[in-house]
């Protein structure tokens, strides 16, 4: 999987300038960089297109196409990088928990472990607006904090729970058996998520990007622009400011979005 990976445009596209050695300063500046420069989004689902795997198609679209999208995505890319570099990450599938009870969601969330230094850290770069950008100790309630961010890891009988705090609103975001998984477990779960009717993804527009100043959220028309200073909130009036603040936040033009038909947006159909 790492033959035809260009680790050197991969760096570009992070503007990593750091270090390349398997270590947990490498690790944790890699997915720093990572999330703020790749963000989160899941617009090729509304707009029809397949989402691949595969890496030459994850190099096309994040990394020289400059695009965003969502877990399975982020995590295959990232652990390709990581395997480049010497490390071993796992990857598990996990049930998100931030919409409906752990018993009505299925496992289509990807995300990583990689044990470094005698510890093992749980690796999420494409949980959107929750993904913590730092690696998170699988530890009990042993947290990591980045700005007004904060996660942690705890256990609820057989499974381990992903908590974030932002502010001061905690959320549980993901359960997980930390089994792990391979690649084909993560291709059917990527076919359910961007082409079952009922996916989350094929019927919301879901955006999040780190910017210098703080991050921008989307969810369908609901933008919020969070700062040091606090959160301003407005709503996108139609598809065509949904392509600017593309291009302002997210780093690039996407035209195809004036087209985009949002089953959850009944004003813009």
């Amino acid at each position: 999987m790492t033959a035809s990976l260009d680790l050197d445009a991969y760096f570009a596209r992070i503007q990593w300038g750091g270090g390349t050695r398997p270590t947990l300063d490498t690790l944790a500046g890699l997915l720093h960089a990572h999330t703020a420069r790749i963000p989160f989004e899941n617009l090729d689902v509304l707009l029809g297109r397949p989402v691949r795997l595969d890496l030459n198609a994850l190099q096309g679209k994040l990394v020289r196409a400059g695009r965003g999208g969502y877990c399975f995505e982020h995590a295959t890319l990232f652990a390709a990088v990581l395997e480049a570099l010497g490390f071993r990450p796992v990857r598990h599938a996990a049930r998100v928990v931030l919409f409906a009870p752990r018993t009505e969601m299925p496992r289509t969330h990807m995300f990583l472990s990689v044990a470094v230094e005698g510890a093992r850290f749980i690796v999420d770069p494409g949980f959107g607006l929750y993904a913590p950008r730092v690696p998170v100790p699988l530890a009990e309630g042993e947290a990591v904090r980045i700005g007004g961010d904060r996660h942690w890891m705890a256990r609820d009988g057989n499974v381990w729970v992903l908590h974030a705090q932002r502010g001061g609103q905690a959320v549980s975001g993901w359960v997980t058996t930390l089994e792990q998984e391979n690649p084909i477990d993560f291709e059917v779960a990527n076919h359910y998520v961007a082409t079952h009717p009922a996916s989350l993804f094929r019927n919301r527009i879901m955006l999040s990007a780190v910017t210098p100043e703080g991050r921008v959220n989307v969810m369908n028309r609901d933008v919020t622009v969070l700062r040091a200073d606090g959160a301003e909130s407005l709503q996108l009036a139609d598809r065509a400011a949904l392509r600017a603040l593309l291009a302002e936040h997210f780093g690039f033009d996407l035209p195809e979005v004036e087209q985009l038909r949002v089953p959850a947006i009944r004003e813009w159909e």
